[in-house]
């Protein structure tokens, strides 16, 4: 292929239309392509090194370009990693022989607690290290349930739980797998949020990694220090929008780490393969700067040049440790980075934004699961959204998408989505302002409407949606006028943590006369109306994320094309089943979110051989049976190599 080995291509091959890629993600470009790639890499956009990752548009230094970047084959030995990973059973890269009894029990990634067996105790040098009893797998767990159940506070069960984690990584995983819908919100939303806000107080253990502003110019060499080399997926925060709580800063961690452990729980994506980070640029709030136990930077934020030399500085240093292939997904970063930060990396590296795309595809799953109890199509309906923010937004983006399969325009399809914000609808040429960035594609040309209720009463949607994080923003005079205009009203309540929903599940169908098809972000109680009893379904993106993780990663995909929501949503609609609508839930059981990820990644993996994007080789005959075979495995593994005899 002649001078032209870089570890990106250009955009068209990177959506797999022209040029093949080798040992995994190096991209073999073709020949009548002009770069200088003696000077320049495109990795994102095209950069200049003068002595720092970042650069500033000066004459290069080769030494300093050759720390940061990898363009030509000779440079090979400036990637830490090339090639496909390996794929099979375990292969948690552990080497039997390498640690002590005392390491597994102090190790919670290979402590057994009191599963070690008598044998195992003697062999290693541990007996009489733990009481006399064997305890099963199930008896652990049973254990755990119990002191669980002890604890009166949430923010204790946490606290557990992560100790837990911390101690015994198997017996938290077997724990979360056989009480999903338990331990689910106790892991993540709603009490993820709390954790975050009380994150440095409750501080006790190190996990994943922080890096700060401080370290920029150095963020390949912190990774470096992280104990894994073989990371797959990278959950990363900066704090600034932590669900409906606002800026946290290095608090935000909670977030990350609750992530991927809902990856593995899941997905089945193995622990030592997941890296939370935080990315300490500060923080804006000041409650947080004067609280003594406050751990991150105390600093308000940088922003401007300094911040995106940052971040391209870590996608580059994730890219050059861990490989092409690895995943990265953005949570929790404000509207204005989140939105410019996908659209500048979407194209050229494995990663996704989860408020903005995962919650559009849980949400998309939803309102098709809807439509076919209201016997409707997408483009059928009308949708008025509470908020304008990241994921409102991308929820519109994809009915959008969804309407245009159906046969409409791009511009008919947006004449039926309807955006509410804090000033008012979002219209064109709007005299209040506020109607920028990705607003201004959902503009309508219509005269101002100051609140969500003349919008509703204007509009007369078939669909509300809320993500604006308004407590009560659906008022009971909302509810009911839903409930006259549509014989099924759809109604989501989508923000989190519960505090912050738009409206109660009880609301909804009180005000309704149970006639609506609901839906929120965080778990509500079950709802008793006229003699039946409603368990609504929570839209959590842990329908979705795991899934789009195991399948993405599997197939070995380079980028993730906004199709591949829409094929998850469509999946995930499709598993609900008659019993769940009977009982209001237009989603799977929590129970069965696993069976739902790897149904997921599936059609994920389908699609990315289908398009070319796929990576591993050869193609798995059997994308299920593939995908099984990947998943993290619950049974504690032997303590000892395998034995054989010689002949």
């Amino acid at each position: 292929m002649g001078n032209s080995n870089s570890i990106c291509a250009d955009k068209n091959d990177v959506n797999g239309h022209n040029g093949v890629y080798r040992n995994g993600g190096v991209a073999a470009h073709r020949p009548h392509e002009t770069h200088a790639r003696n000077t320049e890499t495109k990795l994102g956009h095209q950069h200049k090194c003068s002595g720092s990752p970042s650069g500033g548009g000066k004459s290069v230094d080769s030494s300093a370009y050759r720390r940061c970047f990898c363009t030509n084959m000779s440079d090979y030995k400036s990637l830490d990693r090339v090639g496909q990973w390996p794929a099979g059973d375990f292969h948690d890269s552990e080497i039997p022989g390498s640690l002590s009894g005392l390491d597994r029990l102090r190790n919670g990634r290979y402590n057994k607690g009191l599963a070690f067996t008598r044998k195992e105790r003697m062999m290693l040098g541990i007996h009489g290290l733990l009481p006399a009893r064997v305890k099963s797998d199930s008896e652990q767990v049973e254990h755990c349930v119990i002191l669980l159940d002890r604890l009166e506070n949430e923010l204790d069960k946490f606290i557990y739980l992560m100790n837990l984690l911390d101690r015994n990584e198997r017996l938290f995983f077997q724990v979360m797998q056989a009480n999903t819908a338990k331990i689910m919100p106790l892991v993540y939303t709603p009490t993820v949020g709390l954790a975050c806000q009380k994150y440095s107080m409750i501080y006790q253990w190190p996990r994943g990694m922080f890096i700060t502003i401080k370290d920029k110019g150095h963020v390949y060499e912190m990774l470096k220090n992280w104990p894994e080399h073989d990371v797959r997926a990278i959950v990363v925060t900066d704090g600034e929008r932590i669900l409906g709580l606002g800026d946290l800063g290095a608090n935000g961690m909670g977030i990350p780490v609750g992530k991927l452990a809902l990856y593995t729980a899941l997905g089945g994506i193995k622990p030592h393969q997941c890296l939370p980070i935080t990315l300490d640029v500060g923080t804006n709030t000041q409650s947080i700067l004067d609280d003594p136990l406050y751990n991150g930077l105390r600093q308000k934020r940088v922003t401007g040049e300094a911040y995106d030399e940052f971040i391209e500085e870590f996608m580059v240093a994730v890219v050059r440790r861990f490989g092409r292939n690895c995943l990265i997904q953005f949570e929790d970063f404000a509207n204005a980075n989140a939105f410019r930060l996908l659209d500048k990396y979407r194209n050229d590296y494995c990663t996704f934004n989860d408020d903005i795309q995962g919650t559009a595809a849980v949400t998309v799953a939803g309102i098709l699961s809807s439509l076919k109890v209201t016997k409707t199509r997408m483009s059928d309906n009308v949708l008025v959204f509470q908020g304008a923010g990241e994921a409102a937004l991308g929820i519109a983006n994809l009915c959008c998408m969804a309407m245009e399969i159906e046969g409409l325009s791009r511009e008919e399809a947006k004449k039926r989505i309807w955006l509410v914000d804090s000033r008012g609808l979002i219209v064109q040429n709007r005299p209040k302002g506020g109607v920028t960035g990705e607003k201004v594609h959902f503009a309508q040309e219509h005269a101002p409407i100051d609140t969500l209720k003349e919008v509703v009463e204007t509009v007369k949607p078939s669909i509300l949606i809320g993500a604006a994080a308004i407590a009560g923003a659906f008022t009971p005079e909302i509810l009911e006028m839903m409930g006259k205009l549509n014989e099924r009203p759809v109604i989501f309540a989508l923000s989190n943590p519960t505090a912050k929903a738009e409206c109660t599940a009880a609301d909804a169908y009180k005000y309704t006369d149970g006639r609506v098809i609901f839906a929120s972000g965080s778990p509500f109680p079950p709802v008793e109306h006229n003699g039946k009893t409603y368990h609504t379904g929570q839209g959590n993106n842990a329908y979705i994320f795991p899934g789009i993780a195991l399948g993405v990663i599997s197939a070995g995909c380079l980028t993730i094309p906004e199709e591949v929501f829409l094929i998850s949503a469509k999946e995930l609609a499709d598993l609900v089943r008659a019993e769940d609508y009977e009982v209001g839930n237009v989603y799977p059981p929590l129970e069965q979110i696993l069976t739902c990820s790897v149904k997921i990644a599936e059609s994920v993996m389908k699609y990315a051989y289908d398009k070319g994007l796929a990576q591993v080789q050869p193609q798995p005959e059997n994308y299920e049976e593939f995908l099984k075979s990947q998943l993290y495995n619950l049974t504690y593994p032997n303590c000892f190599p395998a034995v054989h005899e010689w002949d």
